[in-house]
């Protein structure tokens, strides 16, 4: 028999062969997830770029030229950042970044700005926009106006008049251009324009679906506001409005035709009566420390607000101190207490944590009306107990429910806090002789608040805030009729802000955005010497 041994560079073995082919697969399969990769950056670059393109375009229509060099600046860096080699770690980093810088540094930077100026109902645009909205708010038909034939026409959803003349002559125009001739109109036998090229004729039902744009819709009759606008009752026939308010731009005046009352702009952002009485829309200005001024110094908001802010003072640390001591007493109850069932006892513990917030508070509205909650008409035998319309029982409704969400919580973390603590502390201290209350006085407790006492700070932050609970459960509510302000018994600071932004006629967002950074300072200071306080808690460590 003759043996023959095997050439290796021609007849690899199949060990060889296995692992050269695995090679070649991790080869492919890295090639492959390196295009996959590179597909996905380039797709999602591309939709950065488009939106970055689209905002650009909209901010340079705009004339916003700060804020267009800001995104152009933006939209380079990101590409640049992501198309370079290296730089991994800016790579991760520049997502967190662009997010923090919109939906924080931006909301910041633009409540404190919004601090700075009158804006709010009726001072919300610019001057010119004021002056459009007031000469057209003050519109009254002529007394000999003529009647026009109207057909209301229709191009990319902007509305347009289409008028014949008393000379046949066709006219259109719309809300931005000034009525003027047109060519080319088709007519009806009685030669009325009907049409024109380019546009859609709106039918009957068309114009019941836009009935109040139509009847809403000015159409200046010249380039001179005095000439009067064209309107219509009924869609079917115009007539010549005149205003009883008349601009002067030079003198930077406007004047009721009426009385002959002249109210001019004298820097408070609305032309302004010799005798105070303002015209309504004014326009957007810099009011400087206005807003603050009016805080502290106006008893008519400095009283609510003072009372709102010991008020919300009071709410956060007795939220604290009350969710604090219940949660604390039960997780050295189940903690050091040996019980039949205690983990069904944790779980029930913890369910009102569990449940939403918001929907906790709807549900224990519901308990506590005073004619139909089942606290009343159950537990009570049927009584008639304000807890939501009274002043002060509705504060005490309020700690009471905000108890029932928050101990979980502190329970939670107490529990995991004094599980940490080692327990040969506490075998040292029994076989000293030390009390069971000694015990947890003078080495559980403040072994305990060196890791309790960062979140009983973040937990008072929270509640100085808790607009939740306060809108679900009584909407700040009762409601103070004396105030000056919209504000109720147990509105806190923040949901104040709120109702003064947002609630009623009359929005004032500056004077709510002044109070948001008061808030902000209230907060912060407070945590500030909070954790300076805490620091002395970490010698125990």
């Amino acid at each position: 028999m003759t043996l023959t041994t095997p050439n290796l560079a021609t007849d690899p073995t199949p060990g060889r062969k296995a692992k050269r082919s695995a090679r070649a697969a991790r080869v492919a399969e890295a090639a492959s997830a390196g295009v996959a990769v590179l597909l996905t950056k380039i797709v999602l670059l591309g939709v950065i770029d488009a939106l970055g393109l689209y905002a650009l375009f909209a901010l340079a229509a705009a004339g916003s030229w700060l804020v267009f060099g800001l995104v152009l600046a933006a939209t380079a860096l990101i590409n640049w950042i992501y198309f370079r080699r290296g730089g991994l770690p800016a790579k991760y980093l520049t997502p967190g970044i662009v997010f923090l810088l919109i939906f924080q540094i931006f909301a910041i930077a633009y409540s404190g700005y919004i601090a700075f100026t009158n804006y709010g109902s009726g001072h919300n645009s610019t001057k010119d926009d004021a002056v459009a909205a007031l000469l057209q708010s003050a519109q009254t038909r002529a007394p000999h106006s003529p009647e026009y034939p109207l057909t209301v026409l229709d191009r990319n959803g902007t509305l347009s008049f289409l008028v014949t003349a008393a000379n046949g002559q066709a006219e259109a125009g719309d809300a931005r251009t000034p009525l003027h001739p047109v060519t080319g109109a088709t007519r009806d036998a009685a030669g009325q324009a009907t049409g024109l090229p380019g546009y859609t004729t709106l039918n009957l039902s068309q114009m019941l679906d836009r009935q109040d744009e139509i009847t809403g819709l000015s159409v200046p009759i010249g380039s001179d506001p005095a000439q009067g606008m064209l309107r219509t009752p009924d869609g079917t026939k115009a007539f010549v409005y005149t205003s009883t308010l008349k601009y002067d731009a030079a003198a930077g005046t406007m004047t009721d035709t009426r009385t002959g009352v002249v109210y001019s702009d004298t820097g408070k952002g609305a032309f302004t009566a010799p005798d105070g009485k303002q015209l309504l829309p004014g326009w957007q200005i810099n009011v400087g420390l206005d807003n603050f001024v009016r805080a502290f110094t106006n008893q008519a908001i400095r009283g609510p607000l003072l009372g709102v802010t010991a008020w919300t003072f009071v709410f956060a640390l007795v939220s604290v101190a009350s969710t604090f001591v219940l949660g604390l007493f039960l997780a050295v109850v189940f903690n050091d207490w040996r019980m039949r069932g205690r983990k069904w006892y944790r779980a029930a513990m913890i369910l009102p944590y569990a449940f939403p917030g918001f929907l906790s508070a709807l549900v224990w509205a519901g308990l506590m009306n005073p004619q139909f909650g089942f606290i009343n008409q159950v537990l009570l035998g049927g009584a008639n107990v304000p807890w939501l319309t009274d002043p002060f029982l509705a504060k005490v409704s309020i700690l009471i429910v905000n108890l029932w969400l928050g101990f979980p919580y502190m329970f939670l973390v107490c529990t995991g806090a004094l599980q940490s603590i080692p327990g040969e502390l506490q075998e040292a201290a029994r076989m000293d002789g030390a009390s069971a209350w000694a015990t947890f006085r003078l080495i559980k407790f403040p072994l305990l608040l060196v890791s309790i006492a960062p979140l009983l700070i973040a937990s008072f932050a929270y509640n100085f805030n808790n607009f939740n609970l306060i809108y679900m459960l009584t909407n700040g509510g009762p409601t103070d009729p004396n105030a000056a302000i919209n504000v109720g018994s147990t509105d806190i600071l923040i949901s104040m802000v709120y109702k003064i932004a947002f609630v009623g006629a009359n929005r004032d967002y500056g004077l709510a955005s002044a109070f948001s950074i008061i808030i902000f300072v209230i907060v912060a200071v407070i945590s500030a010497i909070g954790f300076r306080q805490t620091k002395a808690l970490e010698e125990l460590n």
